[in-house]
């Protein structure tokens, strides 16, 4: 499996020299997730991060009343990962599960941090991915889920995750929204017949 993708969605964050480059490359492990095979599991302590080559997989636990609860998706050019669980080596709360057949690119988590303070371009590469994700993009979700209905969510989704929103089953997004599928039925509803100002 090539790296050039990996490296070419690296290099949106900072440019890696050629030393880098090879060094990191050297953990990179092709695997392949086969749709509902487990990457993560929750209550496992992860130690592995992996970048979405081709394929789609998503972040999930089960509510109180037992539904399934999507907390985030992973499509192509991701990096999927239990990040706290990961960093601070305690269980993962969340399950990552391919809900498409993937391929992905594996590599060890405590290599991966070697490497980041042996060569500072690739700790450049480490802040401003979690800056970007942590940070500028956590937060707007995070109010966006207290202070926005479902409808304002789903259209925002919608017009931010055009293709991804194609490739959804309506049971997952309806499980990323927070509500039923019957629920999203009626909203889908309201969208095609343009009476957004019933919610």
């Amino acid at each position: 499996m090539t790296t050039t993708a990996f490296f070419s969605k690296i290099r949106t964050y900072t440019e890696l020299s050629e030393e880098s480059e090879h060094a990191w490359a050297s953990l990179l492990r092709p695997r392949h997730y086969r749709k509902d095979e487990i990457f993560i599991q929750a209550g496992d302590v992860p130690t592995t991060y992996a970048f979405v080559v081709k394929g789609l997989l998503c972040q999930h636990y089960v509510g109180r009343d037992g539904d399934l609860i999507i907390k985030y998706f992973f499509p192509e050019n991701r990096i999927a990962a239990s990040v706290s669980a990961t960093m601070l080596g305690e269980p993962s709360l969340f399950t990552i599960t391919a809900i498409e057949d993937s391929h992905v690119l594996e590599y060890d988590f405590a290599a991966f941090k070697a490497l980041v303070h042996a060569y500072p371009d690739v700790a450049a590469f480490y802040i401003g991915y979690m800056e970007r994700h942590w940070i500028i993009e956590k937060e707007p979700v995070e109010i966006a889920f207290r202070h926005d209905d479902a409808m304002q969510r789903y259209l925002d989704f919608i017009r931010k995750e055009p293709d991804l929103h194609k490739r959804l089953k309506q049971h997952h997004i309806a499980a990323w929204l927070g509500i039923t599928p019957e629920s999203l039925s009626r909203l889908r509803r309201k969208i095609a017949f343009g009476r957004l100002g019933e919610r």
